[in-house]
This record gives C-alpha cells, structure tokens and sequence, in this order.
C-alpha cells in the first residue's frame, strides 16, 4: 500500500475510531484506575497516570506525524520539556541554542540548575561556535528553530550530525512549524517536543505538551520519567489535542499564506523598522528553512522604533488578541519583553535582538485584508504617538 499523504494520517491515524463502537472518535476515558480480572498478571491498563486510552492515542497519532518510535503527552510543552530534560542525570552539560522560548530558559537557569544540570546558550546558527560549546561533560544539544521571537534559523541535519558524531542527544522544540510543515526526526533528532497548546491544538482551549523519541531505546528513557515524575495529560485535553490534529494542515495552509502577505506589507510600512518571517528575501537562514520546512509558518515577527510605539500599537489593534500564546484560530499579538520571555534577564534578551519595540503576531484564519487594514490604523496610531512626543 503507498504511503498515505500527511493530511490524510491527520484526519485518519491509525486509531481513528472507537473499536468497540466505531464511533467518529476515541471516547474521553474519564477514569482514574481500571479492573484486574487477575490480580497477580495485570491487564493492559492498570493506573491512568501510567496509561490512559484516550491519551494512547494521541501519543500514536504525533509519533506517526513525527515518524518516531514512540510519542509521549504531557500536561504543557513546559512539562514535556522538563520531562525530556530529566532523561539526564546531575552533572550533565547540554550545548543550548541562544534562541530558546523564555520557559525553556528558565527551567534550565533556575530550577535544573540548582539540580546539577548545566548549559551553555550558543547562538545556533553558528555551527562551528556551537561545536566549540562541547565539552566531555556534554550529554546533548537542544535547539529551535525557527527561534522565539526573532525566527532565527538553524541547520537541524547538520546540528544533528555534529551531535551524534559527538555521542550526544538531539532535542528541538518543533512548536512553531508543527510535523505538517517540519519533521527533525527524519533530519537526524533524537527528540522533538513541542507546545500542543499552540497549532496542534489550535484553538486556544487547551494546554498540553507532546514529545516523539526517533527510536526505541530513547523512548524507554523518556516513558520511566513520563510515569514516574507524572506529568501527563489529562483525558479531556488528549481528546481536544487528537480533534485539532484533525484540521492542522489546513488551518496552518491558510495562515502561513496569509502571514507571508502580512509580513511583505509589514516590510512597506514607515513605522515598521524591521521584519522577521522565513521566506522573506534576505532573512538569514532563508534557504536553509526551505530546505528543511514546508514553509515560513504563521508567525511573524516586527519591530517598532521604540517601547512606546510597540505599546501604543497593541493597545490599538481591535482584531488580534494582545495575549500570551500562539497558534490559535484567531490571530494573537503578544509582547515578548512582558510576556513569553519576561523570565528572560533584560540584558539577555537584549543581546539575543529582542528589542523593547519587538512584537509577535501569530496570523490566524480572519480575512487578510481585515488583519492588514487593523494593523494600518494600528501602525498610523503609533505615527500620532512619535509625533505627538
């Protein structure tokens, strides 16, 4: 049988529907333990932490999506990522891409710290200061691409072949790109974790976290944390997760071309100093994204010329909301300084670009034209303001 396409395992994975009933979808088990008919050889389910089918699978789904081993569900992409982490051991050393979620970088500069875990933050792009980051205490590389907020990119096969020709673990936060327009697993990672809460959800109604280990051995590892640290997913989320991978390829086909408009018109725009999205001619990395993503994505990234014009902005836009988060139905426009990386030292966030006047649009599926003509009298409300000043 051919392989079947991407967006045809998204509405069909391989538990599609109910076995005992051929319902449309797998039921919500709402349960927290299960009857042993013998109590000395334990059935499939015994405990829900330990395993759960309506989190079964949606494990299955992502790490088919992935083309991993074995796939994994958690309480937040947080906890995916701290469970992930804690597949190391104290005294271990990971080489980080400087461009990391603001979460990602203080889970590993506060509380894994005090642990015994260490890391270096090195800007990823550069691979030969990258490799000069390994040390023997080295045990993995975790990097994202495209970065938060800047939307840097990193080569992932080359990044991938540099860690394990050192013997060490690839890990990359795949949350902005999604398995339906980006697949590190087939690039040569060890794991992919992600933030579901953001496209794989995509309507701003849950919060969840999913990892994929490319091989068996790696999962095992990851599975012991999963269930002894007991950080899963609940029933109720597992089953929202499953219904927004459904419409994953077609949602993020309509928002990626609507935020590759947006970001060209945002490039034409006097009160915008700069740009950041993928393809856009110019942007570092371009041809590597390409190479390696099906697309620049939903995000877009722009600066204003300073913290006045970035607030005056989000205070004047009607459309977007002015949230946390991302990867919604409707567009979100967020303010790294304050939200997603104010866990970040100022000076760090400085040197990693992320200005006072950055903002963060996610395109959702609105009409571009509405989105454009928002942000124009969004933008000629921050032109009043330098004015007036």
């Amino acid at each position: 049988m051919t392989a079947r396409a991407l967006e045809t395992r998204l509405v069909h994975p391989e538990q599609d529907r109910d076995p005992r009933t051929g319902a449309s979808s797998i039921p919500i088990y709402q349960v927290s333990t299960y009857h042993q008919d013998d109590p000395e050889h334990l059935g499939r389910y015994d405990y829900a932490r330990s395993d759960n089918p309506t989190r079964e699978a949606l494990e299955v789904a992502i790490a088919d999506l992935e083309g991993g081993a074995r796939g994994f569900a958690f309480a937040s992409g947080m906890a995916a990522i701290s469970s992930v982490l804690l597949t190391l051991q104290a005294g271990d050393h990971l080489v980080v891409g400087e461009d990391i979620y603001g979460g990602t970088y203080r889970i590993l500069t506060t509380v894994l710290k005090r642990w015994g875990l260490t890391c270096t933050f090195v800007d990823s792009t550069d691979l030969e200061r990258f490799a000069a980051a390994i040390t023997p205490q080295t045990k993995a590389v975790f990097v994202e691409t495209p970065s938060n907020p800047t939307l840097k990119i990193t080569d992932l096969a080359a990044v991938a072949a540099l860690a394990h020709h050192h013997g060490l673990l690839a890990i990359t936060d795949n949350t902005f790109m999604s398995p339906a327009l980006q697949r590190p697993l087939e690039l040569g990672f060890d794991i992919v974790v992600h933030s579901a809460t953001k496209f794989i959800g995509g309507h701003s109604d849950l919060i969840a976290g999913l990892a994929v280990a490319r091989d068996a051995e790696t999962g095992r590892r990851l599975r012991h944390v999963q269930n002894a640290f007991g950080a899963i997913l609940g029933p109720q989320d597992s089953w929202l997760a499953l219904r927004g991978l459904k419409t994953l390829a077609v949602r993020l086909r309509q928002q990626q071309a609507s935020a590759e408009t947006l970001a060209r018109w945002l490039q034409t725009q006097p009160q915008v100093t700069r740009v950041y999205y993928p393809t856009l001619d110019g942007h570092p990395g371009r041809d590597i994204h390409l190479r390696q993503a099906g697309g620049g994505g939903a995000v877009v990234s722009f600066e204003l010329a300073s913290r006045a014009a970035a607030v005056r902005l989000l205070k004047s836009v009607r459309l977007p909301l002015v949230a946390v988060s991302l990867g919604g139905v409707e567009s979100i426009l967020s303010y790294p300084v304050t939200m997603s990386h104010a866990a970040m030292p100022a000076a760090e966030r400085e040197a990693r670009g992320i200005s006072a006047g950055l903002v963060r649009l996610s395109v959702g599926l609105e009409a571009v034209a509405d989105l454009r003509a928002d942000l124009e009298q969004a933008l000629a409300a921050t032109a009043e303001t330098a004015s007036a000043s």
